[in-house]
Order: structure tokens, then C-alpha cells, then sequence
């Protein structure tokens, strides 16, 4: 079997801790030409064929890859990639619901901890400690001992076929050595006398020698672990609900009309071009664009914005958002994979699936430490020995040491924040590419704006209109925007928008329409000729002269502010100036304000003229502005800023911005932007909202700290805990509930990245 999929996405089984995940990456890699990553909390592998390699567009051999997790001692399956077709139904019709993944170890612990609380109290309280007790002690301890931790014993054997030690190494070693231990106390030594007592004890006292036993350490060693696998599990369920909650989005089946009648099909028999009904509250299946009707459409889960949005003929539509308004018809754009829906549930999934350097260099620490920790456990037990003489001692400060050192912690300090991170951007409109843009968004000192479309609306709109003439301002708007409803010009539909927001209903019909390309428009309006268009085309096609006349100070004074200025001529005569401009976005200020207060220093880049860059400029309070810039402008743009010195982040929408988004420190992508911007950036703001850029960075940057203090407390913890161990001052029962708490507290820290949330607006 062969695939040609550039990335290449592997399920795989009976991975117990991070030690197997740097195994099974280890010997993904050993395949010629191909790089593998292996990420524990996800519990999958992305494969992909070095570039320039042998495999360099080559297909990838699946059971090649296959086989090789299989040889490290586990399983693997090939994984399809998320699809907007793939939802979660409920219902009558729903299919059967998996089943409880976490049931077997939720089992596993309830009998283990039923099991080891009498053990623990035995144990621990001399006045409960009837005569005989400790063989009770002994039949409760044997099953949480054998099969209680029999998940830590097969992955030990596991990795002993393969000479090999992982975490699952320490455990087993440290729950069989303590049972062993009391076994052969309970038959051999004089613990198993009757009217044998013990108590809870720190350290360890040569005298007790072979009194001793360690059952409830078996025994609660194993119940902790547990436990903290078990939350770990449960936590690592529900930082991938972001991820179904974008798949479960999508609609299950669509309203296809076929010659006028409408037919049920399931969402994946769509095709381009089909055309489907969506009546209100119904969910969009999938995108396109709206061929009949108006409506409202709510993309709030889609991309966090909380007011739905006005659709017409021609709008564009997502697949996933509802429509809460009336009956619309949409043509399909795009289906199956292909969808907006499917492209940011692909990119959630990459990003989880990543690694940031600060976590390779945890793996690399964790693949030599689990040999470090028998090391030192070794000399643990030889050190005690020949200081002490009591191997009583010795014996408990060598399983503390295996058990207070197992770094479970280290391998989910990154891929449980990065989960939960990344999720929760998914439902507010972020999509992080990959764990290396947290590290960019902590550097970036300077952001540069494309002006249209990212800071401004992209959309002209009328920003001054005034008469010049013995004609009424009304009168000459009411003529002028009957005069371009005829056409299909960004201008003339601006001009009869404003028309229509000042009051103007019903406009009067227009004969004899023209439309002059790149000039202006001229019509017949109740009888009155109209010539609208730049002064320089009246002047000389025309022959209406706007200079010398009041409108000549208009024009200049608006075209000086970045407007475009329109003459109005009404019978050959100068009638009034209309000024358009694209204007800016709501939050543009106050995004503005706020990157600042990030320590980001804004700049401004455009293609626009440098008076319509300095308008901008001016309203939102940039300084540096380059303007008349053309897409290799802004690449050269870029480069001149990162060689000045500065780490850069680029927010653009356009084909025109690619190349920056590309070369930038941090590409960040506005959603309503184009594919070719969207490919070329590192996150993606599927709303277009300018603040929302600013929650990215927010975002970005807290789920860095979060790993990072992760990486820091796994590595304090266990620098601190091993010579505390070491020293025979921590008895191995409290060392297993500090390394399953350690593990709990790394996971607890990611699941608080769910409870972040947008600045106030």
C-alpha cells in the first residue's frame, strides 16, 4: 500500500508513556528519506519524506512504516484526514456510539484502590494491626501488585524484548521489587511472625531489617500511577473536543434541487455546482455562494464573531454556519476535504501534532534519563549499602529513586498545552499552524498592516457629498445614484448605498445608460443629461470645466485626504462632488492600542496611494508608513525590517501579500482574505477582525508560558526529588503519589488555557 498525501498521519496503540513516543519517532526515522514526529498526547505519528530525499515526491510505503512501529513493539493504522463530511450524529438515526475508551482503566483503578485502602490503613495504624494481619495485607496487595499494574509489567516486558527501558520500566521495577521485598519479609524473614507491627515511616530504620514490609507501597504505587493515567486520559479526551466540536459543525445531509425538486442526499454526494436549499435554522452543508434569497447566517462557532452576518445574491457561505434568517439557495464552491471547514480542522490537527524545539529538547533529556534513573538507583542501593550495612535502607531509598523519577511529566508538558491551546483558538476563530509559531510570537517586536482589507474594510463608501450648484444636495444625490444603479461598479453601488442611507427609497429610472470604463458613467434622468465621473474626463469629454469652480477646491482637498473624488454634471453644468474612501474597520483603533500594549510597534504597507496610506495613518496613529508598494515592494518591505534587526509579524489578506506572509517571522492571515495568504501564513484570524489578532498573539504567547511552565516544573521536580530520594528521605509511598501528582499538575495547567478569553471589545 502507497500514499502520494505530502503529510502523512499514523493512529497509534499501546503507547503507555512518553518513552514509547520517542521510541516508536526513533524508529519511524530509521526509514530512508523519511522524518517522522510522534506526539504522546495525541497519540499519533505525522510522517512525512524529507525534502530532497529519496521519497522526495515519491509515494510513501505505508506498510513499510507500519512494520517499523511494529518492530518497536506497538501498533499503528493509517489515519483519513478530517473532513467536513465527517460528523457526529445524533439521534434516531444516529450510528452506535463508541465505546468508553476509558472504562478499562476506570475499572483497572476502582478495583485497585478498593483493593489497597484496607492495605493502606493496615498499614499505617499499628492499633488496627490484628494478629496475622499482614497475610490479609498480602491477599489484598497480591492482584493490585500483579494485575493492578499489569499495564506497567507489559509494557516493561515490551521494552525488554527490544532491550529497551521506558517509564512503564521504573514503575514495574519499583512495584515488583517492593512485592518481592515483602514476599520474601512475609516467608523467609520475620515480618510474617504473628504480632508483627509496622507504622508509616519517612525514612528507613536498619534495626526493623527483615520486619519489614512494602505491600501498601506496591499496592498505592500502583493506585496513584493509575489515577494519574486516568486523569491524563480524561484530560487528553477533552483538549481533542475542540477539534470534534469543528467536525461535528458540519451538516449531515442537503436539500439538492434536481430540475426543480428538491432532494434529501447525504452532505459527501455533493458536487460542485450543485445547488441546495437551506431554510431557517438549518445548517449550511458546505461552501458556495447564495444564488436566491436573503438571509442572516450565524458563524459564531465558526469564527467566535457573536452577531450573524447579512447575506445576499452572490454573498459567499461556510459550510458549518447556520442560517437564522430566511429561505436561501447555494450554489456548491467547494465540498468534501476541500471546505473552509475541512482546511481548519486539518490545520488544528497539524498543529496539535507538532512539536516546539523547546519540547525536543525534553525528548532528548527523557530518552537517556529512564538509563540515568537505574543507574542511580543502582548506586542508590550500593551507596546505602556500604554506608549503612542495612538493606532495609538501601532497598527503600532505590525504589523511591525509580519511582519519584519517572518523567511522565516531561512528555506531556507541550502536547497537553499545545491541545488545549490550539482547541481553544479553534473556537474563537485562531488556527494556529504549528508549535513553532508560539515561539515566533514571543520574539515579533514590529507588525506590519496591509492597509485594505486587513485594517480597513476593503469596501468604498461615501465619505462626503456636497452640492455646488443651484441643485439641492438631496435632488443631486437622488439623480446621481439613478444615474449609476445601472452599474456594477465598486463606486456607483457605494454612491446609491449612501443614497439610500440618507433616505433616498425611490430612486427615479434612468434612460440612455453608459458606462464609460475607468472614466465615469453618463444617463438620461427625468430629462436631465448627467455625467459623473474624474474632473479630467468632463473637462474633456464633455467639455464641462471644473476649474475655477468651487468643486476644484473639493476635489483637491478630498484627494489630498485619500478619497476618491466624483464630479457630478447635470445639464453640462457643475452640480456637486462626491468623495469615496475605503473606510476603516470598527476595532482598527483599538487593535492598534492594543498591539502597542503588547510592545509591538505598528507599521503600515499598501499598495494605495500616499495620500489614502496617510489618511489611514493618521486616523489610526501609525508613523511608519510605506505606501505605493507592489507585492515584491512589500517582500523587500519585510527583509529591510528583519535586517534592520527587527522580528517581524506580517497581517495581510491578499494574493499580493503572500510572498510577505512568507517571509515574515510571524504570517498571520485574515480570514476573509485569499488561499494563496491562508497557505503562506503561520495563523490565520478566520474572522478578519483586527482585535482578533491581537487575542492570537495573547493566545499564542500564554500557551508558550504554559509550556514552558510545564518543561520547568517536570524538570525542577524531578532535579529536586531524586537526591531527596537518593538520601533515603522519602518513603516510596509518598514518592509514587508526588510522581502521579506531578504528571496531574502538568495536565491541570494546560486545561486552564480553556478559560481564556478574548479582550473586552
Amino acid at each position: 500500500m502507497t500514499t502520494t498525501a505530502p503529510d502523512l498521519q499514523l493512529e497509534l496503540t499501546g503507547m503507555t508513556c512518553a518513552s514509547c513516543a520517542n521510541r516508536i519517532e526513533r524508529s519511524l526515522n530509521k526509514v530512508e528519506g523519511i522524518q517522522a514526529t510522534v506526539n504522546y498526547a495525541t497519540e499519533k505519528a505525522t510522517v512525512r519524506a524529507v525534502e530532497g530525499g529519496p521519497l522526495d515526491g515519491a509515494p510513501l510505503d505505508v506498510d513499510a512504516l507500519i512494520a517499523a512501529v511494529e518492530k518497536a513493539g506497538y501498533g499503528a493504522a493509517i489515519v483519513a484526514p478530517p473532513s467536513a463530511s465527517t460528523v457526529a450524529v445524533t439521534g434516531p438515526d444516529a450510528a452506535p456510539q463508541p465505546a468508553d475508551e476509558l472504562a478499562p482503566l476506570r475499572q483497572r483503578l476502582i478495583i485497585s484502590a478498593a483493593l489497597t485502602l484496607p492495605v493502606l490503613v493496615l498499614s499505617m495504624i499499628p492499633a488496627l494491626q490484628f494478629t496475622n494481619w499482614q497475610w490479609l495485607a498480602l491477599t489484598l496487595a497480591s492482584p493490585v501488585a500483579v494485575w493492578g499494574a499489569w499495564p506497567f509489567h507489559r509494557a516493561a516486558l515490551r521494552g525488554a524484548r527490544h532491550l529497551t527501558a521506558t517509564m512503564d520500566t521504573l514503575i514495574s521495577v519499583g512495584v515488583t521489587a517492593a512485592y518481592l521485598w515483602s514476599l520474601y519479609a512475609l516467608f523467609f524473614g520475620e515480618a510474617g511472625m504473628p504480632g508483627m507491627t509496622m507504622t508509616l515511616q519517612l525514612l528507613g530504620r536498619p534495626e526493623e531489617g527483615a520486619h519489614e514490609i512494602y505491600l501498601e507501597v506496591a499496592a498505592a504505587v500502583t493506585v496513584f500511577i493509575l489515577l494519574g493515567r486516568y486523569l491524563e486520559a480524561r484530560a487528553k479526551r477533552s483538549s481533542r473536543e475542540a477539534l470534534d466540536a469543528l467536525l461535528t459543525l458540519a451538516a449531515r445531509d442537503a436539500a439538492v434541487l434536481r430540475d426543480g425538486v428538491e432532494v434529501r442526499v447525504p452532505v459527501s454526494a455533493l458536487q460542485p455546482n450543485d445547488r441546495f436549499v437551506v431554510r431557517p435554522g438549518e445548517t449550511i452543508a458546505t461552501d458556495g455562494v447564495v444564488v436566491e434569497g436573503t438571509s442572516s447566517v450565524d458563524a459564531s462557532l465558526l469564527t467566535g464573531e457573536s452577531v450573524p452576518v447579512d447575506v445576499e445574491l452572490d454573498s459567499r457561505v461556510v459550510g458549518g454556519t447556520i442560517n437564522v434568517g430566511g429561505r436561501i439557495v447555494v450554489e456548491a464552491s467547494r465540498v468534501g476535504a476541500d471546505t473552509e471547514l475541512a482546511r481548519m480542522a486539518r490545520l488544528v490537527e497539524e498543529a496539535q501534532t507538532g512539536k516546539a524545539e523547546v519540547q525536543r529538547l525534553a525528548d532528548r533529556v527523557s530518552g537517556v534519563f529512564v538509563p540515568i534513573v537505574f543507574v542511580l538507583s543502582l548506586l542508590t542501593l550500593v551507596g546505602w549499602l556500604l554506608i549503612d550495612g542495612s538493606i532495609e535502607v538501601a532497598f527503600t531509598a532505590a525504589v523511591a529513586t525509580l519511582i519519584i523519577a519517572c518523567p511522565c511529566a516531561l512528555g506531556l508538558a507541550t502536547p497537553t498545552a499545545l491541545l488545549v491551546g490550539t482547541g481553544r483558538g479553534s473556537r474563537l476563530g485562531i488556527l494556529i499552524r504549528g508549535p513553532q509559531v508560539l515561539e515566533s510570537t514571543r520574539r515579533i517586536d514590529t507588525i506590519v498592516l496591509d492597509k485594505t482589507g486587513t485594517v480597513t474594510t476593503g469596501h468604498l463608501a461615501v465619505t462626503a457629498a456636497e452640492a455646488v450648484g443651484p441643485v439641492t444636495l438631496e435632488r443631486m444625490l437622488a439623480l446621481a445614484a439613478a444615474a449609476e444603479h445601472g452599474s456594477e461598479h465598486p463606486l456607483a453601488r457605494a454612491i446609491v448605498d449612501h443614497a439610500r442611507e440618507t433616505g433616498i427609497v425611490a430612486l427615479p429610472a434612468a434612460e440612455e445608460f453608459r458606462a464609460h470604463a475607468g472614466a465615469g458613467v453618463t444617463a438620461v434622468v427625468e430629462g436631465h443629461a448627467l455625467a459623473i465621473g474624474r474632473a479630467s474626463w468632463l473637462r474633456d469629454e464633455w467639455s464641462v470645466d471644473v476649474a475655477g469652480t468651487p468643486a476644484a477646491e473639493l476635489v483637491a482637498r478630498h484627494e489630498a485626504q485619500g478619497a476618491t473624488a466624483v464630479v457630478v454634471a447635470i445639464d453640462g453644468a457643475v452640480a456637486g462632488v462626491i468623495a469615496l474612501a475605503d473606510t476603516l474597520k470598527p476595532s482598527s483603533s483599538l487593535a492598534i492600542e492594543r498591539l502597542r500594549s503588547l510592545g509591538l510597534d505598528p507599521v503600515l504597507l499598501t499598495g494605495d496611494n500616499e495620500g489614502a496610506a496617510a489618511a489611514v495613518a493618521a486616523q489610526l496613529g501609525i508613523d511608519e508608513v510605506y505606501a505605493a508598494v507592489t507585492p515584491a515592494g512589500k517582500l523587500a518591505v519585510i527583509r529591510e525590517l528583519q535586517a534592520a534587526g527587527h522580528v517581524v509579524a506580517m497581517v495581510g489578506d491578499g494574493v499580493n501579500d503572500a510572498a510577505a506572509l512568507a517571509a515574515a517571522d510571524l504570517g498571520i492571515a485574515m480570514g476573509g482574505g485569499t488561499d494563496a495568504a491562508m497557505a503562506a501564513s503561520d495563523l490565520t484570524v478566520v474572522s478578519g477582525d483586527l482585535l482578533v489578532v491581537v487575542d492570537a498573539i495573547r493566545l499564542a504567547r500564554r500557551t508558550l508560558r504554559t509550556i514552558i511552565g510545564n518543561l520547568f516544573w517536570a524538570f525542577g521536580y524531578n532535579v529536586a526529588a531524586i537526591p531527596v530520594a537518593m538520601m533515603g528521605l522519602l518513603n516510596p509511598l509518598l514518592a509514587g503519589l508526588a510522581m502521579a501528582f506531578s504528571s496531574v499538575f502538568v495536565v491541570t495547567n494546560s486545561l486552564r488555557l480553556r478559560s481564556f478569553r478574548p479582550a473586552a471589545r
